[in-house]
């Protein structure tokens, strides 16, 4: 009869491990797989010869995006924006080396339209336009080397989508100097609203006190993107 028992507790313990490894194994399988779908997912149907260079390159440079880049996810955002709305005349504060100018860029592309978008840094700047060049984008952009604590105010023209990621404690000064120029139905987005950082929280108190705008909060990427429609 012991052993009996032993052999019975042995199997018990043997089918329920096993039970359990399958279980493991099942759920592993399926975040592998809704993980790769999602990453391949993020890029647009490709139509032509441009969205094919384009694509390459971005997914040849995966991992080089590490200076104050958006993530991939973020790039899909502003890019289905765009398409989504027809938009065609944009601005970008802050393009550090390239990644969402590119994706950007890639939007207008599709809807004819061009994207002026300022850089501070030299270096940077340089680099954002070689990245430009490989990807095919440049003749969408107007990359503007300068400071857009003075520039932003100084833009002339009227635009209907604006992303703004380049010093945080300033976000609200440059939405106050973009709003005048924005359209009505244009979009003002602005990366990192999910972030503490300085300047993030009185932003967002302002815009969303505005009664001629209705702003949501993107949370598919990790920093979050606040997007903010301007109404009649």
């Amino acid at each position: 009869m012991g052993l009996d028992l032993k052999l019975i507790f042995y199997f018990i313990f043997k089918t329920s491990k096993l039970k359990i490894m399958n279980i493991k194994h099942l759920l592993i399988s399926t975040l592998c797989f809704f993980l790769g779908f999602n990453v391949f997912g993020q890029y647009p149907n490709i139509e032509n010869d441009l969205d094919r260079k384009v694509k390459s390159f971005l997914e040849n440079n995966t991992n080089n995006w590490q200076d104050m880049n958006v993530p991939l996810s973020d790039g899909k955002v502003l890019y289905d924006i765009i398409i989504k709305n027809g938009f065609t005349s944009a601005v970008e504060i802050g393009t550090s080396t390239g990644h969402s100018t590119i994706w950007i860029a890639w939007a207008l592309s599709k809807t004819g339209g061009k994207l002026i978008t300022i850089e501070i840094d030299k270096t940077r700047y340089r680099e954002a336009k070689a990245n430009f060049k490989k990807a095919g984008v440049s003749k969408f952009i107007d990359a503007r080397l300068a400071d857009a604590h003075e520039l932003v105010p100084n833009l002339h023209g009227e635009f209907d989508f604006v992303f703004s990621d380049a010093d945080k404690y300033w976000y609200k000064n440059y939405f106050i100097a973009m709003d005048p120029k924005l359209k009505v139905n244009g979009c003002f987005t602005a990366h990192n609203t999910l972030m503490r950082a300085n300047g993030i929280k009185e932003f967002l108190e302002y815009i969303n006190g505005l009664e001629n705008y209705k702003t949501t909060l993107d949370k598919s990427g990790p920093s979050g993107i606040s997007i903010s429609y301007k109404k009649e």
